[in-house]
């Protein structure tokens, strides 16, 4: 018997018990669904995180109060960074180009009868240049601004928005932490940064938000929540994280470990690419999980096979066939099953992907890699449990198969 032959034969039976058959596949259909899903949604997290982080410029550098170790150990953010650090920073690394101090806190943004609890970040006018922003309308912060301590205001535009509507908010007057500020700008939308919404925030002087809203946590200055600066180009930021680095244990006087961290694009996207590719590899598995129950429910559909064509199987080794043709009868019927349940759970899979992509910001994309290794893995592991039920059948006597009822 060929091949050809024992493949129709085997199509044959399966579509004589439709319902047995699906059902079967079913556990395959929802492993491989998941596991293409889950690949897909992951990688959309990498590709979104990235281009987030690609936004800011490839010139970009953080630089955060305290070290790692010392923000695992506490809930409060460390204060070790202030301002005379960021402008000793601007004024003494030669590869730097700009500066944006820059210092955050959550507070009470009133205009009428509306009212949040939003970002508000005290900054400097280099803010604007360092994090790529541009301005819809109006200006943003300027140097006469912090130095005076003016109490102006510039929106992100779904705050904007939120508070004014289609009226145009310049020269109205909103009030944050009970203090009358003035809107002098609004800024063109840029998106969620790390979990921020940066267009729901308000920007103020720098000055402003420490002398009237928040005061100063630190003995040392004027602490901050970070520091963003940009090398002067993309061959510059080594030098830049080397030397603003070195810069810092010289004011900080650090002989031991550093109480800053100092971070490029290119190190925090590796840090948001390792978590993300292990909660993707980490869920793939989980779902894998679904294709080993599957290939034990086909091996367990099988061994009732054959219990139940034991006299068919008895029959056919009476007329001539060999071992080796009811041994590849019933794994090709365990692979059929199984490879059809890995393509309809890819067509599901894909599906689902392209149903996140069109509804959520994740750019989720089909993985041809991923597809091909979980409708390999579901036709391997329907060759894999259909060898015992298909060497049980090959392996009984004619004549005893023959004479069961």
């Amino acid at each position: 018997m060929d091949l050809l032959e024992s493949g129709k034969m085997a199509v044959k039976t399966l579509t004589a018990n439709k319902l047995r058959s699906t059902l079967t596949m079913l556990g395959i259909i929802i492993g491989n669904a998941s596991v293409i899903a889950m690949v897909g949604i992951g990688q959309g997290a990498q590709k979104l995180a990235s281009e987030q982080f690609e936004s800011l410029g490839p010139n970009v550098l953080f630089v955060t109060p305290g070290s790692g170790e010392a923000r695992n150990r506490s809930y409060d953010m460390p204060r070790t960074l202030v301002w005379e650090d960021a402008k000793a920073i601007a004024a003494q690394v030669p590869s730097v180009a700009e500066v944006a101090a820059q210092r955050q806190s959550q507070l009470p943004v009133v205009y009428r009868n509306l009212n949040s609890n939003s970002l508000v970040v005290g900054t400097t006018p280099e803010f604007l240049v360092v994090r790529s922003f541009d301005m819809a309308k109006g200006r943003f912060l300027t140097q006469q601004d912090v130095d005076g301590s003016k109490q102006v205001v510039a929106l992100g535009a779904d705050m904007a928005t939120r508070f004014f509507g289609n009226k145009d908010p310049i020269g109205q007057q909103l009030r944050i932490g009970g203090i009358s500020f003035q809107v002098i700008g609004v800024l063109q939308a840029k998106g969620a940064f790390l979990g921020s919404n940066q267009d729901d925030a308000a920007y103020i002087p720098l000055t402003t938000q420490a002398s009237r809203l928040t005061g100063r946590n630190s003995p040392y200055g004027l602490d901050l929540s970070f520091i963003s600066l940009s090398a002067k180009d993309k061959a510059s930021v080594g030098a830049a994280e080397f030397q603003v680095s070195n810069l810092l244990r010289l004011r900080h006087k650090i002989t031991d470990q550093d109480d800053f961290t100092v971070q490029t694009q290119k190190d925090v996207l590796r840090i948001v690419g390792t978590i993300t590719g292990g909660l993707t590899a980490m869920l793939a598995a989980i779902a894998g999980i679904s294709l080993l129950v599957g290939g034990i429910g086909i091996m367990n559909i099988m061994l009732v096979s054959v219990t139940e064509r034991t006299q068919e199987i008895g029959l056919r080794k009476a007329i001539g066939a060999s071992q080796q043709d009811i041994l590849i009868q019933f794994i090709i019927e365990a692979v059929l099953l199984s490879a059809a349940g890995g393509l309809l759970g890819t067509t599901i899979g894909v599906g689902g992907i392209l149903a996140v992509g069109a509804v959520t910001p994740l750019k989720a994309s089909v993985s041809p890699v991923a597809i091909a290794l979980a409708v390999g893995v579901s036709g391997g592991i329907g060759l894999f449990f259909g060898v015992v039920p298909a060497r049980q059948a090959a392996k009984l006597d004619p004549i005893v198969a023959l004479r069961s009822t």
